[in-house]
Parts: C-alpha cells; sequence; structure tokens
C-alpha cells in the first residue's frame, strides 16, 4: 500500500507541475532502503509512468526533440547505470543532494538561463547523455534538460509530452545496465509494480488538476517540492 500511494503522488505531481516527482520518490525510498536500492525499485516504475505520460500527450510531442534527447539518454543512462552499481552508497548519495540542489538551484532563479534556440537543438543529443548518465547515479537529473526543451519553445503538453519521451528512453538505459549489474529481484520488481500502478493512476490525477489550478499555485508547489527534495537528500547523507 505505501508504494502504491508513494506512487500515486510522483505521478500526480510531474504530470500537474512537469517535474518533482521521479527525484521526491527516489529520495523517500533512498531513506528506507538505501540509494542503490531506491535507483533499482524506482527505474521500472518510472519508465511505464514516462511511458504512459507520453501517451497522454503524444499528440503535443515534438517528435524531433524527443528523438534527439533520447538518443543521448538512454546510452548515457546504460552506462551510468553500471557506475551506480559499483559506486559506494555514500558517493551515491552525495550525488542524490548534488542532483538535487542543482535542480533547485535551476528551478528557483529569477531569471532562469536559457541557450538560444539554435544551440539547444544543437545540443540535444549531448545534453540527453550527460542527463541520463547523472540520472543513473543520482536521479533528478532531468530538470536539468529543461532549459534545452523550453529553448526550442516546448511549453505546457508539448513539454510535457516531449519531456516523457526522452525520460522514457533513459530510464530504459539505466534498467537494462540495472538489470545487468544485478540489482533488480523479485522483491524490488513487485515493489516497482506497485510503484507503477499508483504513478499511472497519479497521471490521470495530475492531468485532471492541471485546468483547475493557477500557474502561480502550480509554481508554488514546485518550489514546496524542491524544498523538501532538499530537505531529504541532506536527510540521507546523515543518515
Amino acid at each position: 500500500m505505501p508504494f502504491l500511494v508513494a506512487g500515486v503522488a510522483a505521478g500526480a505531481l510531474t504530470t500537474f507541475t512537469g517535474l518533482g516527482g521521479g527525484i521526491l520518490l527516489l529520495l523517500v525510498l533512498s531513506l528506507v532502503f538505501g540509494p542503490q536500492a531506491a535507483l533499482a525499485i524506482t527505474a521500472p516504475a518510472l519508465l511505464v509512468g514516462n511511458l504512459h505520460r507520453f501517451w497522454l500527450y503524444r499528440g503535443y510531442v515534438d517528435r524531433a526533440a524527443a528523438g534527439a534527447f533520447a538518443a543521448g539518454a538512454l546510452p548515457g543512462a546504460f552506462l551510468g547505470g553500471l557506475a551506480a552499481v559499483a559506486l559506494p552508497r555514500l558517493a551515491l548519495q552525495l550525488l542524490l543532494v548534488g542532483s538535487t540542489l542543482l535542480a533547485v538551484a535551476r528551478n528557483l532563479r529569477s531569471r532562469p538561463w536559457r541557450p538560444s534556440r539554435a544551440t539547444a537543438a544543437r545540443l540535444l543529443v549531448p545534453v540527453g547523455a550527460g542527463v541520463g548518465a547523472l540520472s543513473a547515479t543520482a536521479g533528478g537529473a532531468g530538470l536539468l534538460a529543461t532549459p534545452f526543451l523550453l529553448a526550442i519553445g516546448l511549453t505546457g503538453p508539448a513539454y510535457v509530452g516531449t519531456s516523457a519521451a526522452g525520460a522514457a528512453a533513459m530510464h530504459l538505459g539505466r534498467l537494462a545496465a540495472y538489470g545487468v549489474g544485478g540489482l533488480l529481484d523479485g522483491t524490488r520488481l513487485t515493489a516497482s509494480a506497485l510503484l507503477a500502478a499508483g504513478i499511472l493512476a497519479g497521471n490521470l490525477l495530475g492531468d485532471h488538476l492541471r485546468g483547475l489550478v493557477s500557474s502561480r499555485l502550480a509554481r508554488r508547489i514546485e518550489h514546496a517540492t524542491l524544498i523538501v527534495c532538499v530537505t531529504l537528500s541532506l536527510f540521507g547523507v546523515a543518515w
């Protein structure tokens, strides 16, 4: 039951605001099970959730941008996932903290940095590779791709759908690496299945909420989520 509830919350948050659900889920699970187990449990569930989100917004997806990002994210995540298998717990926790702080810094800037449209389009493949590698070891790195996706003109449903397509490739890559590295077993896959079911329900809930809440309130929820993420990541290092 806790996995199901956590999945609903994560799916609703990401579909509603476009960010935050995956890293919040990872940080909570890392406190309970450790970072390697948390990475392994969340990978299949987040893959399912992003595929579902992609399907919901498939009519808005920028296929060229999604394909370019995925071309870098899949192999990057696979290599990063192999590294995550070998890294000690403390190193992974520190990476979780760093990834969370980068996400907060990006989101809380009064004037967020954004590359030019031409630069963003040219860098989508290498950015995808870097984000994929970092996500496989620290989670939440997908937020670092946001300036590049926004710079090419993606907003609203187009941003959510396109980022979901790229994220699905990223999670597929890290899932393959965790399987090769022996991080997946029956118990973790069962937990992930419950998370996935919750995320699917949460996606539908978040999609419904998008039309009921003002953009100002949505922004406040984003900020509150990131504050919680920072607290959990720092607590994980001290744990």
